[in-house]
C-alpha cells in the first residue's frame, strides 16, 4: 500500500478500502449533501448497519465506481 491508498474508516483498521458508504445526517445536512466513509470487505456490513440504524445510510458503492462517477 502507498500513502495514497484509501483505507477503511473502521476504528483501528488499516486495510485498503473497497467500498464507499455515502450518508448524511438529516438534522445537520441538506438532503443532497453526502458524507462518506470508506470500508474494507470485513467492515462493510458493520459500518453499513451502524449508519443504517440511525437512518443516515444513503448508498453503498464500490470505490472504483465512486471514483469513476467523480471523474465524469
Amino acid at each position: 500500500m502507498s500513502d495514497e491508498t484509501p483505507i477503511c474508516s473502521a476504528k483501528g483498521c488499516r486495510a485498503a478500502a473497497v467500498w464507499v458508504l455515502a450518508w448524511n445526517n438529516p438534522k445537520l445536512h441538506t438532503p443532497d449533501r453526502r458524507k462518506t466513509w470508506l470500508a474494507c470487505e470485513e467492515h462493510r456490513e458493520h459500518l453499513s448497519q451502524f449508519l443504517g440504524v440511525r437512518g443516515f445510510l444513503k448508498d453503498v458503492v464500490a470505490l472504483s465506481e465512486w471514483e469513476a462517477r467523480a471523474g465524469e
